[in-house]
């Protein structure tokens, strides 16, 4: 680090704010550079906006951030530095896609900055090996632990030799010896690009410690800067933790006083948790192995281990959350059953992260939960003022607790959790990105429960110092216990000055255990750590120059997008299904559910008559296709009851006089009853009466010929042209596919855009290279050839399973289709831009798609008859034109020449939608 050598950033004057929240108030640093800079304070003081918008994935708000030279504010320096740039988001590997493997996901960060196949090769071989990933190129990102989620990320981000590093607290929730591995590494890429500059947050002061420059953020402002040494000496203080917290203002600093553990008293009953031989299997994984140790009533039980070693699913066993596979759990004298609300009544629950209702203030939470737990009402309010009086709560009480600052967050889940007072309180990781002030505020109150009302505290953490607050601890890796006793008691086993010393070496000797039993000739390597000798091997790698990039940059980086959404999708069996699945059976429930045909009517008599007369004239009603004769009637109330039910849905009264008026020449009257409830099929019924009532009068005129009081037989015949059996399902049919390719594309195009940006993922697209087109044709193109996929399976559904033959141009119908799919892909992008959830983007997309197909397409009348909105809405509605299209080709046989107007109508709305969406998709998180 030359003093000479200009920042590598420098904010002035840079405030950032959330709606009402403000992230950054103003804030003006240089950040030094060719060097390791950090950034450090508690969760929520703006570290993440301040990387973010450093890295330029955030836009600009007020101020200014120049970054390697240029303005962060102007576009075009923006998509220059970007390729010297590189940006590892907070999160365990939320940059990564857990369907793709380690090789595939650095794979195509490499593609991203159009590095041609040999160079990619030669570029992840060497980052695989340096970071000890090499025998796990195969295995899906989502199986890794935290800390090698967090390799494979470093693997992408240093894929194209950036000159600037940003990490956003890289190592939260990492345990101790994936830290230290983490930091190596770093040390060793620092060693062989020493002018590049790396800029990390972390919330672990002792990390922090070993950085060259500190930046000290508390509240969105900056407290301090310099070197930890410099900060040291400012606040003459012994450490970083402590110059941290003397830079706070008074009001945060708390009491000063150092927190003390009184010695606990054992109980010497029944303890609270016996575990033996504890195995939990998931399939021929075995992630707990034999687990055995005790655990007093009211002891501070501290849960170490390896990040994926299998603490959680000891927790979640030892508390009946989940079921053993094998061995014994007794939770104060009873055997655990997996699920019993009993257990959970004795047991508290605070996860890592705020489970808390947001949209409720404290005072709603906490009554809430106090009814959730069936407190008796007369306790509500005493056991909430306790708890608000002994957590410090009372300033906060109708605050929302999304808006409370961390520490006070963490102290309301802990009054949550403790509102029934159970007799035990499972915590995971619950200080992790708290300040130390608040940390200790926290302990404090762990401490008071633990001695004063004999609470079992069971606690999982990655702090050493807070594991040295504990009675006992256990360490744990590979579903193995390690060791477990007092902190003090494991440091000094091994010859360690340092707990997290004395837990790295454990680790370590188990690792060397398990590889020497693998292999004693051959250990191969693990993810376990690299010794200093392999490390000088995996620098020299670096040696060879690389292979030239790709020279056809986009359209890489468009097939790099393309090849990636495919594998997702090939390894995502649930919207597989959908796509396919989904389309051939909603295919099915349209076609056979969907129909206008009013055939086999149910109908009942009432023949007051009983003549022949009567008998002859109901026999022009025995048609079974069309009518469905049902037991007689016997009077008035019966014919009403009977219509009610809906069994029938005819009712025919002859009156007592039928035949002898008929004979005497008079004009006898009959009466049919109709259900008016479904006025079009009710229509349709009075015609086939009225047609039957023709057919007796045409037979009885021949009966009599010559006779004037007979009218003269007339014979009427229909006949349809395209549909000459007249039946519904060969207008239905050839309807289905424009409503299906129209729908599914557009939901699996929109979920999939919104999905990355529920993920964090999204940030990829920020901070690389990429274009908008880039990422929106390459994200495109796979649902293209699904949405084709399901054109044809519709199809062959239509002319098998449905009988309805394609008259006309198949090839034609098919381009069509090609030119519809790849719109309704389009509009599915248009609404990706719109919409943040998943969620939302089905339901969005569902109702934009499926009211304009229906009600204004031509599906039920033509939209040459439509006025006003309507038309407009099916004019420029895309699914209008193959709407015509299908139904010409199926049903009317239409040419070539016919249908090429849909053609030309559909190819219009390509460029339309892709241009809108990528004007409305933002290169920036606001």
């Amino acid at each position: 680090m030359s003093s000479m050598s200009p920042p590598v950033a420098s904010i002035a004057a840079v405030s950032h704010r959330y709606g009402s929240a403000t992230a950054l108030a103003d804030i003006s640093v240089d950040i030094p550079s060719g060097c390791m800079v950090g950034l450090i304070g508690p969760d929520g003081v703006g570290k993440s906006s301040l990387l973010g918008l450093i890295a330029g994935a955030k836009k600009m708000q007020a101020g200014s951030i120049k970054v390697l030279g240029g303005d962060m504010d102007d576009r075009r320096h923006r998509d220059t530095v970007c390729t010297r740039v590189a940006y590892m988001p907070q999160g365990l590997g939320k940059n990564l896609y857990k369907e793709l493997s380690v090789f595939e996901n650095i794979d195509f960060f490499a593609r991203l900055f159009g590095q041609a196949a040999a160079e990619r090769r030669w570029r992840i071989d060497g980052l695989l090996k340096a970071t000890g990933l090499d025998p796990f190129p195969d295995r899906p990102t989502g199986k890794l632990s935290g800390g090698m989620k967090q390799k494979v990320s470093l693997c992408c981000a240093l894929i194209h030799d950036p000159d600037l590093l940003i990490l956003d607290e890289p190592t939260t929730g990492v345990d101790p010896l994936s830290r230290q591995q983490f930091w190596r590494l770093i040390d060793n890429i620092r060693e062989e690009r020493p002018g590049m500059s790396v800029l990390v947050s972390t919330a672990y002061m002792d990390e922090a410690q070993q950085f060259d420059w500190i930046i000290a953020m508390d509240a969105g402002k900056v407290l301090a800067a310099g070197t930890p040494a410099q900060l040291q000496e400012r606040t003459g203080t012994q450490n970083l933790e402590e110059a941290f917290v003397a830079l706070l203002p008074k009001d945060k600093r708390g009491s000063g006083c150092k927190l003390t553990i009184p010695p606990r008293v054992p109980s010497g009953g029944e303890p609270a948790i016996y575990a033996k031989d504890l195995t939990r299997r998931f399939g021929t994984f075995v992630a707990v192995n034999n687990v055995n140790f005790t655990i007093d009533r009211g002891e501070i039980f501290g849960f170490l281990g390896s990040n994926g070693c299998g603490k959680s699913t000891t927790m979640k066993m030892l508390t009946g959350l989940l079921p053993a596979s094998s061995g014994e759990a007794k939770l104060f004298g009873e055997t655990v059953e997996a699920g019993s609300i009993d257990i959970r009544n004795r047991v508290g629950y605070m996860s890592q992260a705020f489970s808390l209702y947001g949209e409720l203030s404290v005072r709603q939470n906490l009554l809430l939960h106090a009814r959730l737990f069936h407190l008796p009402p007369d306790k509500f309010k005493p056991r909430i003022d306790e708890l608000v009086s002994r957590f410090g709560l009372g300033p906060h009480l109708d605050v929302l607790s999304e808006s409370l600052p961390l520490g006070v967050r963490q102290r309301l889940s802990l009054a949550v959790a403790v509102i029934h007072e159970p007799e035990m309180l499972i915590l995971d990781e619950p200080t992790s990105g708290v300040d130390p002030v608040a940390r200790d505020e926290f302990w404090e109150l762990l401490v008071d429960l633990s001695r004063q009302q004999s609470v079992t505290i069971f606690v999982s953490t990655h702090f050493m110092n807070e594991a040295m607050r504990c009675d006992r601890i256990s360490l744990m890796h590979a579903g193995t216990v390690l060791a477990c006793d007092k902190p003090d008691a494991l440091r000094e086993a091994r010859h360690a000055t340092t707990l997290e010393q004395a837990f790295i070496e454990y680790i370590a000797a188990a690792d060397l255990e398990m590889r020497n039993k693998q292999s004693k000739s051959s250990p191969a390597p693990t993810s376990a750590g690299t010794s200093p000798a392999e490390d000088d091997q995996r620098k020299s790698a670096g040696s060879v120059a690389p292979p030239k990039s790709s020279a056809a940059w986009p359209l890489a980086r468009m097939m790099a997008y393309s090849y990636r959404e495919s594998l997702e999708l090939l390894r995502d069996p649930v919207r597989l299904a959908f796509a396919f699945v989904g389309s051939a059976v909603l295919m099915l429930v349209f076609g056979f559910g969907i129909t206008l045909d009013v055939e086999h009517v149910r109908y009942a008599v009432l023949d007051e008559d009983q003549s022949p007369e009567s008998r002859e004239y109901l026999e022009a009603f025995a048609n079974p296709r069309f009518f469905t004769v049902q037991e007689p009637l016997t009077d008035g109330k019966e014919l009403e009851r009977r219509m009610k039910s809906n069994d029938i849905s005819l009712a025919i009264e002859i009156p007592p006089q039928f035949g002898r008026d008929l004979l005497s020449g008079a004009e006898p009257e009959v009466s049919g009853t109709i259900d008016g409830a479904n006025p079009f099929r009710a229509e349709t019924i009075q015609q086939y009466a009225i047609g039957a009532n023709r057919t007796w009068l045409a037979s009885e005129a021949r009966s009599h010929p010559g006779d004037a009081s007979y009218p003269a037989p007339v014979q009427v015949e229909s006949r349809f042209l395209y549909n000459p059996t007249f039946e519904s399902i060969f207008a239905i049919v050839p309807c289905i596919p424009a409503i299906l390719l129209v729908l599914i594309p557009a939901i699996l195009m929109a979920v999939s855009v919104v999905r990355e940006k529920e993920l964090g993922s999204i940030t990829n697209f920020y901070t690389t290279p990429s274009k908008r087109l880039d990422f929106l044709l390459g994200k495109q193109l796979p649902y293209v050839v699904i949405g084709m996929l399901n054109y044809f399976i519709l199809v062959a559904m239509s002319v098998v399973v449905f009988g309805v033959p394609l008259k006309g141009s198949w090839l034609i119908l098919s381009l069509c289709a090609l030119l519809y799919v790849i719109a309704t892909t389009g509009f599915g992008l248009l609404i990706s831009t719109f919409t943040s959830s998943q969620v939302a983007a089905v339901f969005v997309t569902a109702i934009l798609t499926i009211l304009p197909t229906t009600q204004f397409s031509g599906m039920l009348q033509p939209v040459s008859t439509l006025d006003g909105a309507a038309r407009l809405v099916g004019t420029v509605w895309p699914t209008t034109y193959y709407m015509h299209a299908s139904v010409g080709a199926f049903t009317k046989g239409l040419s070539s020449g016919a249908l090429m107007g849909d053609v030309a109508a559909l190819a219009i709305f390509i460029p339309v939608f892709t241009l809108l969406a990528a004007a409305a998709l933002r290169r920036q998180e606001v």
